[in-house]
């Protein structure tokens, strides 16, 4: 459902991700629930995720995000108070990794929907060093960055890039750095992983002039962001397929309309709207699967619309 969601979605360097070890995904947090998806995506393997501590407190819902394999962390906005209960998501997150099974942290500890990075925090440090404690001289700790670069913060059916970069090998940075104390450590770490992160995605350092910055990325991308496959249906080809489809879609439109208008309703109560494509795709999730039938030729014309519009908008803009 998720990569049904994205008109095109690729992931670069999968061969990256270490196979003799302990394995920390470290993504940017642009897109809210769809980063986590996004990391879900790059294989088959279950993985473990944090997500901040304040989504836990109804008992409901913690359970469910228990159910979904994911674990409480808290942030120092949250108070030095609450910090210091970390502890325990730190033990199961090295016990996660001893077991073998991949575990994920966004270490920005919140979304930001611009091609840039916020200072990222020690958390995702402190547990690949308890880890490389734990059982470093039985396989080694990886952070592995990942770079979730998104076509549209706000709309699906865009283009997604997953760039997976090459590992920080924790245990054997600890090697190498042996004379640094732990505060330093995790200095040194903070620095290694921020330069491999900025790399894996288009960043732009400066917010002054970020809309000229990133217009003259976008225009002559670096790779792998231009390896998108474009839209080859010459648009003759497309505007009759949609004009044939056009009665299935009035109907599905009808038959559709009652939970079409709860979306919009729900998507205007959300106020931040880097949730939107969240909350869109967990609608998608819950109701396209009981209406498949009715839904399909509603979504296949509206979705390519929305996304043919949104294409003449921006060639006009650059005009």
């Amino acid at each position: 459902m998720f990569r049904s969601s994205y008109r095109h979605i690729q992931y670069v360097g999968k061969e990256n991700i270490p196979t003799d070890g302990a394995i920390i995904y470290s993504p940017n947090h642009s897109n809210a629930l769809c980063d986590a998806m996004a990391i879900l995506g790059i294989d088959s393997k279950r993985k473990v995720f944090v997500a901040r501590a304040d989504i836990f407190r109804k008992k409901r819902t913690a359970r469910v995000l228990n159910w979904l394999k994911i674990m409480p962390i808290r942030r120092v906005r949250d108070g030095l108070d609450e910090v210091r209960h970390n502890d325990e998501t730190i033990n199961n997150a090295v016990e996660t990794l001893h077991d073998g099974v991949p575990f994920c942290i966004l270490p920005e500890g919140t979304h930001r929907t611009m091609h840039s990075l916020l200072p990222l925090s020690k958390g995702i440090f402190r547990i690949a060093l308890r880890a490389n404690d734990e059982f470093g001289a039985e396989k080694p700790v990886y952070i592995v960055p990942v770079g979730l670069e998104y076509g549209d913060y706000f709309h699906l059916w865009n283009d997604l890039t997953i760039n997976i970069g090459k590992p920080i090998n924790v245990t054997q940075f600890v090697i190498d750095h042996h004379d640094l104390d732990r505060p330093q450590l995790i200095l040194a770490l903070r620095e290694e992983l921020t330069q491999r992160m900025r790399q894996q995605i288009l960043w732009v350092p400066d917010d002054e002039h970020y809309e000229e910055n990133i217009r003259r990325l976008q225009e002559n991308p670096p790779a792998p962001f231009n390896k998108f496959k474009r839209h080859r249906m010459p648009h003759w080809l497309l505007f009759i397929i949609l004009i044939l489809l056009s009665p299935l879609f009035l109907i599905s439109a009808a038959l559709t309309m009652p939970l079409w208008l709860v979306w919009l309703l729900i998507r205007w109560k959300v106020k931040d709207p880097a949730f939107h494509n969240s909350v869109q795709y967990v609608w998608q999730v819950i109701f396209f699967p009981l209406t498949l039938f009715i839904t399909l030729p509603f979504w296949m014309f509206l979705q390519e619309y929305i996304y043919q519009v949104r294409q003449l908008r921006a060639k006009r803009a650059e005009k």
